[in-house]
């Protein structure tokens, strides 16, 4: 006997699997820089037709998820409320700021506190430094693993069949000395992992040099990674890597 209100139609959760992911590509749709978007736009660049971009966002607007300006749409203010509250490792933010900003004073350069997700690494926190190049990065953002500091440290640390898994997908040129060599991937790992530093040096972006180190858990496994970057004339990584190594350490063992 099927148990009372249990939903087990195929069809139906096909049905609904349809309208999760076309929710998802109206809310991805929005890039940094965005304000507001119309359905045209919307539809545009989901692929999805303006009549079911109009009906969906309908919705969206009825929850608080989106919100209307004039003829356009814009982000919901009940997404960012979400978004605090859906931050995985918002502890792990609150420990690491005091390490971040020690950082950012005794360096006057951008720090980054980073996890790895899939392939790329997400940016939970970032304390921007005064004398430091204006970077791509952004709390919330992504970028490739194997073109960061901070993806490098984490990769060092993780299962092989996390790295394996980067690699498998590609490594793409990000800039003109990413790494896009397997091998040559490999053994900069391997080094990490001896050194307990990942350094990154005009892979991410022309001009900007980045330190890394991971923070570890009990196991020795990677779960994020702190990270100091700036200009490549004026910065010099070996200088600054005993403190950022000093800092992963330290907040290692609070976690």
């Amino acid at each position: 006997m099927r148990a009372a209100g249990r939903n087990d139609d195929p069809e139906r959760t096909g049905a609904d699997g349809l309208v999760a992911a076309r929710i998802s590509a109206l809310l991805s749709a929005f890039r940094p820089g965005d304000d507001a978007l119309g359905v045209s736009e919307l539809a545009r660049r989901t692929g999805l037709a303006k009549s079911t971009v109009h009906r969906l966002t309908g919705h969206l607007v009825a929850t608080g998820l989106l919100e209307r300006e004039g003829a356009t749409l814009r982000l919901g203010l009940k997404l960012f409320e979400i978004g605090q509250l859906a931050v995985r490792r918002r502890g792990l933010v609150e420990a690491a700021r005091p390490y971040l900003a020690d950082l950012r004073e005794a360096t006057r350069n951008t720090v980054h506190l980073a996890v790895l997700e899939g392939t790329e690494v997400v940016y939970l926190d970032i304390l921007r430094g005064p004398d430091a190049p204006s970077l791509p990065s952004r709390i919330g953002g992504r970028f490739p693993a194997h073109a960061t500091g901070v993806g490098k440290a984490i990769l060092a640390f993780s299962p092989e069949s996390v790295v394996t898994q980067v690699i498998d997908a590609g490594l793409p040129r990000v800039s003109v000395r990413t790494i896009t060599a397997a091998g040559l991937l490999r053994r900069q790992l391997a080094k990490v992992r001896d050194e307990g530093i990942a350094l990154e040096r005009e892979e991410s972006g022309v001009g900007v040099v980045c330190a890394a180190s991971p923070l570890l858990d009990s196991q020795g496994v990677a779960v994020a990674a702190l990270s100091i970057s700036g200009w490549a004339n004026r910065m010099h990584t070996n200088r600054v890597a005993p403190a950022v190594r000093t800092a992963a350490l330290a907040l290692s063992r609070t976690l």
